[in-house]
């Protein structure tokens, strides 16, 4: 199932492996980076920001930064970062954040994994459209992307 508004996107799988098990993959920031396509430096503390680069092929050179919002164990990880940052001339640091939330749910035969990222209204008018497409079509193959790890 996907939904979006112009502000939100939002996105669910139903995942055949335990809760804490995605909960691992979501949680541990180099879990995190091995399924979603990043390296991170640091792990994800609530209040804390984290750094690290994008390792899909032509995008190493993309840096970025993510602040851990919440983390309630096996039910709710959240954080912001600046949606689709692929100008490298451009400082996203005056620019809003978008909110990313995974919640976690168990269910016969594994878990529900609903991912929302609001916060597009917000961003600067010239880049709101691009970095709402390109985040609606990257959480659909992260979605895809994250099933396969959780299934190794």
């Amino acid at each position: 199932m996907a939904t979006s508004t112009t502000d939100s996107i939002m996105k669910e799988i139903q995942l055949r492996a335990p809760q804490a098990r995605v909960w691992k993959a979501l949680s541990d920031a180099q879990e995190f980076g091995a399924w979603f396509g990043m390296k991170l430096e640091g792990a994800f503390v609530p209040g804390q920001p984290v750094f690290g680069r994008i390792t899909f092929p032509g995008y190493e050179h993309i840096r970025l930064e993510m602040k851990v919002e919440s983390m309630v164990p096996e039910t709710l990880f959240s954080y912001r970062w600046h949606p689709y940052p692929m100008d490298l001339a451009r400082d996203y640091a005056q620019e809003p954040m978008t909110l990313v939330e995974f919640r976690l749910k168990a269910v016969d035969g594994g878990t529900l994994l609903k991912v929302v990222e609001t916060g597009f209204d917000r961003l600067p008018a010239d880049r709101r459209d691009e970095a709402f497409r390109m985040n609606e079509g990257g959480w659909k193959q992260q979605m895809l992307q994250i099933e396969r790890y959780v299934a190794s």
